[in-house]
């Protein structure tokens, strides 16, 4: 096996402009680990249901079934005896009445088991209530167990709850700051079982890319072979590359720290156009181009005005006569007049946001020129909307 005998580079992120302008291109090296990941490196998903006790009376309350059965199943794992008699000696049941159900919110948990997790290790949850809960703010979540897609359980999660979001109403009027219903738990779960992962299975080991590119993917190849030697990397696909590592497992591990650390010069990404249909955000990259286009945006308002008029009888009306309301209407319709723009073929960033800002356009009707333009073929990129 070679050795690294020359410094290694520097990441260099390939900057993605936001209405700005273009940036001379240059050469983007950037490392293996940055650009993909081992497949025996996957994370795996977990799914718990638990009980959220310590609301301000903002839980379920008491006409979710499921919230009550829960929780009494949870009283009876504990030694508490629901629906039936304290003692031989009382004969007064203790109900789920008597609790303060208002307290108590059923809510879904969900993690992210890392790759590699141990027993004992901590990860972060998301805490979403299911039912009629308004607020999960200052609660505390009970032991719930973690399952994998296995119906095995590989964490158990408690703790007190951290909501960013509050509600408050009063006579009628409520007001909302962020999602009341949702909290996190910072560390909230504790891994009991591992993983196996197949790192140390088979001859080799598989990178798979990032983002999909031919280029990209031989050019790791090649990377790879050149600082290790021909043979040790074979492109499968535009995501994976198998490379063929040791197979004790210091050795391995050693090796696959060196392969990630390993500088390749990345493909140019494709032109893309990545549009926040809710916020208005719109993302353009370097690389976008259009062809010959002409584009005129103008925007239609519709007024209407209405006055409240009384009609008063005259003076010679008839002794029963009243008055009258009277309700006029007037409705106004104005169009802007925008100038029509013209982009020349090849135009590129540039030309495109200049072009844009001197018609005067919003960045709601930016998007519609970029989806007309797509339409058109003459976008030369690909529209991404989420």
């Amino acid at each position: 096996m070679k050795s690294f005998n020359q410094p290694f580079g520097a990441l260099v992120v390939l900057a993605v402009t936001v209405f700005a302008a273009l940036m001379t291109p240059q050469a983007q090296a950037t490392r293996i680990k940055d650009i993909s990941a081992l497949s025996a490196a996957r994370p795996n998903q977990l799914l718990g249901y638990g009980l959220v006790v310590g609301l301000q009376g903002t839980g379920d309350g008491k006409d979710i079934s499921f919230t009550i059965q829960t929780l009494r199943e949870t009283l009876a794992r504990l030694g508490t005896s629901v629906d039936g008699p304290l003692s031989s000696y009382d004969l007064d049941p203790v109900s789920v009445k008597d609790f303060k159900v208002e307290n108590v919110a059923a809510v879904m948990v969900t993690a992210e088991l890392p790759a590699f997790a141990k027993p004992g290790q901590k990860v972060d949850v998301n805490v979403a209530a299911i039912a009629k809960a308004k607020s999960l703010r200052g609660g505390v979540l009970l032991m719930t167990r973690m399952r994998g897609p296995d119906g095995q359980t590989y964490a158990v999660a408690q703790g007190p709850l951290a909501a960013s979001g509050f509600t408050a109403d009063a006579a009628g009027s409520s007001v909302s700051v962020g999602v009341a219903t949702s909290a996190r738990i910072p560390g909230g779960a504790l891994i009991e079982r591992e993983v196996e992962g197949p790192l140390n299975v088979g001859e080799f080991v598989t990178l798979n890319l990032t983002a999909p590119d031919f280029a990209t993917s031989a050019r790791v190849m090649q990377a790879i072979n050149a600082q290790f030697g021909d043979g040790t990397a074979a492109a499968v696909d535009a995501v994976s590359i198998k490379v063929r590592a040791p197979t004790a497992p210091d050795a391995r591990v050693a090796f696959v720290g060196l392969l990630e650390e390993l500088d390749v010069d990345a493909a140019e990404p494709p032109a893309r156009v990545v549009v926040n249909s809710r916020t208005g955000t719109v993302v353009i990259s370097r690389n976008v181009i259009v062809k010959a286009a002409a584009v005129s945006q103008g925007d239609i308002s519709v007024t209407v005005d209405a006055t409240n008029e009384v009609s008063q009888p005259g003076p010679f009306a008839p002794n029963n006569a009243q008055t009258t309301p009277v309700q006029n209407a007037q409705i106004t319709v104005t169009e802007d007049k925008k100038n029509m723009v013209l982009f020349k073929p090849g135009a590129e960033l540039r030309q495109i946001v200049n072009a844009v800002n001197e018609i005067g356009a919003s960045p709601t009707a930016l998007i519609s020129i970029l989806e007309a333009l797509q339409r058109a073929g003459a976008l030369q990129a690909e529209l991404i909307v989420i």
